[in-house]
């Protein structure tokens, strides 16, 4: 049995703790050997890793030069600059010229980055969001645009017509757009309709269709800047456009035939001024003719009435100067007057019996002499 002290595969001793398979042999029953080659990788690695982080090479089983078990100073060194320059990375951000940004001190409004380069000394300041403050976005609203029945309003004389129009906003305080608009787009896309929808129920049908849409562009943008403005939403309306102004496709053929009927009205109505028009300055122009007239009839009747009154001023002046001759006078002239006008033959009697025939008729012999005289 003392034969077998060395174990199965003989060569073995009694001493176990000095190393008797220095050699490196293996066998199928000692695994020992693999233990120290694995110690032996570790080590090389470790003083690979040292020389690295500036340490000194040489045995594995000589102590470090700092004296210390774990790693050199040079290893913190440069685990110091990577940690620096990884906070310097997280903390420095660069703005674009269209861009600003929003800062955070603690989780609250700080201030805002301008264009350029911006230090944020994370975490205790940290950048919430950059936006674009001077790209121009749009929200379309209308049944052309949008879809649905957005754009059919309700005009102030009742009548339905469809709107298309485009809405261009910016932003102009990046905080103001972050902090106080939930949802921006629908929002500046609600505001704005409900702004169309107040003017149009202001207007009536035909300026809409024809001459306003301008003003209501410009009333529109001023309108929904105002509300946006109120709401404190860093939000600048840019223009708007109004595409299109017509009435809904289901009415349009009705639509038709009532702007014929009100093109008829207007044409009678314009006829019918015209007629008016006309007989108003005929009958004017009559009484302004009989209003003439009749001055002039006034005057003349107070020129005659003056002149009878000069007149007979002048002939008491002459009657009292000789009373017979005046008398005489103004009875010779008033028998002309009266005579004048009387139709009669005088016949002289000479006292030998009736010199005419009774029966001829001497007044009728007048008549055709006078016709005669006449034509």
């Amino acid at each position: 049995m003392s034969g077998n002290n060395g174990g199965p595969w003989g060569g073995g001793s009694n001493n176990n703790g000095g190393g008797g398979n220095r050699g490196g042999g293996r066998g199928p029953g000692n695994e020992g050997p693999q233990i120290p080659e694995i110690d032996d990788l570790m080590k090389k690695g470790q003083e690979q890793l040292r020389v690295l982080m500036g340490g000194r090479g040489g045995n594995s089983n000589r102590p470090p030069a700092d004296g210390g078990g774990g790693f050199s100073r040079g290893t913190f060194l440069v685990g110091g600059l990577v940690a620096i320059g990884l906070w310097l990375g997280a903390s420095v951000y660069t703005v674009k010229p269209e861009e600003q940004s929003v800062e955070l001190f603690l989780g609250e409004y700080m201030q805002t980055g301008q264009p350029g380069l911006n230090f944020a000394p994370w975490p205790v300041v940290t950048v919430a969001e950059i936006l674009p403050v001077t790209r121009e976005q749009t929200e379309d609203i209308g049944v052309g645009r949008s879809g649905g029945d957005a754009g059919l309003m309700l005009t102030g004389d009742e009548n339905i017509v469809d709107i298309d129009f485009q809405v261009v906003w910016n932003i102009n305080d990046a905080a103001k757009f972050l902090f106080n608009l939930r949802e921006p787009q629908p929002t500046i896309a609600a505001v704005s309709e409900s702004a169309m929808r107040e003017i149009i129920a202001q207007s009536e049908l035909s300026p809409i269709l024809n001459r306003d849409r301008g003003p209501i562009a410009d009333r529109l943008k001023d309108l929904i800047q105002l509300t946006l403005d109120s709401y404190d939403s860093g939000v600048n309306i840019v223009r708007v456009n109004f595409d299109k102004a017509d009435p809904p496709t289901e009415v349009i053929a009705a639509f038709l035939d009532v702007q014929a009927a009100e093109q008829e009205r207007d044409q009678t109505q314009k006829q019918a001024d015209a007629y008016a028009n006309r007989v108003l300055a005929g009958a004017r122009g009559e009484a302004a003719q009989i209003l003439e007239e009749a001055e002039a009839y006034r005057a003349q009747v107070v020129n005659e009435a003056e002149g009878e009154a000069s007149r007979f001023s002048a002939v008491l002046t002459e009657y009292k100067k000789a009373p017979e001759v005046t008398r005489k006078r103004l009875y010779l002239e008033t028998m002309e007057q009266v005579l004048g006008e009387t139709n009669m033959i005088i016949l002289e009697d000479t006292g030998q019996g009736q010199g005419v025939v009774p029966y001829l008729p001497l007044n009728e012999l007048r008549k055709p002499a006078t016709n005669t005289g006449g034509n």
